[in-house]
């Protein structure tokens, strides 16, 4: 069984990518990537704020048949309100309830993590059995509210949505809205207008829990495989 490798740190500054990658990039994975990053600009490397949070609720080891990192506790679904791409309300947790959920924070301008981990879970969706990737929500959540709109966002999730049968969810709202939602899901506020943001990606059960979650550089096949664990 593997497990998805934490780094000393919570969060990730966009940029710093190409030294954290490991062996378990599939091809495929990187493929869909880079068609992502050729549209996209590049910001600087540099220190993680956000990484400062308190680490200690979190476990790199899985738990049960789980192969994401772990949480102390279990987190239940939060209810938190924002804007989707078509500039309608979109309350998270209402919306999303009983459906298997993976919920990330970052933003469009991400020259490495953000692309790279959407193209991870797109290439995790269509591993799973047809009833597992009808049911599932992924949710994509801007740091960067200023730059980020709806349309933009819209675009962005093109590049790893396509083929799936239920688009992924983009949201955005003011930096107030999204700060407060990053607080409800647990991780750590993003910084540096967004660019130092989380490198978690919480991972929701039918049950409305959230058990484990994922970082940069997890397999597609561990996602696949803890989707199709919390579906049951």
């Amino acid at each position: 069984m593997t497990t998805a490798k934490a780094p000393a740190a919570r969060g990730y500054r966009c940029g710093t990518l190409a030294a954290m990658i490991t062996s378990r990039r599939r091809a495929v994975g990187v493929a869909i990537a880079l068609a992502a990053l050729a549209a996209l600009a590049g910001c600087s490397s540099g220190s993680d704020a956000a990484a400062s949070a308190d680490p200690a609720h979190l476990s790199t080891t899985g738990t049960g048949n789980l192969r994401g990192g772990s949480f102390a506790t279990p987190r239940q679904r939060p209810s938190f309100t924002l804007t989707d791409t078509r500039g309608a309300s979109f309350d998270f947790g209402i919306q999303t309830k009983g459906h298997p959920t993976l919920l990330y924070f970052g933003y469009t301008h991400c020259p490495d993590i953000c692309p790279t981990t959407m193209a991870d879970i797109s290439v995790a969706l269509k591993q799973v059995p047809a009833g597992v990737r009808q049911q599932t929500r992924v949710v994509f959540i801007t740091t960067d509210p200023a730059r980020d709109t709806p349309a933009a966002i819209k675009q962005w999730l093109g590049n790893f949505d396509a083929g799936l049968p239920v688009p992924f969810i983009g949201l955005t709202g003011t930096r107030r809205q999204v700060d407060g939602a990053q607080r409800l899901a647990g991780v750590p506020v993003a910084q540096d207008n967004g660019q130092t943001h989380s490198s978690e990606v919480l991972l929701y059960g039918i049950d409305d829990m959230s058990r484990d979650f994922f970082l940069t550089g997890t397999s597609p096949s561990d996602y696949s495989h803890d989707l199709q664990v919390v579906s049951k």
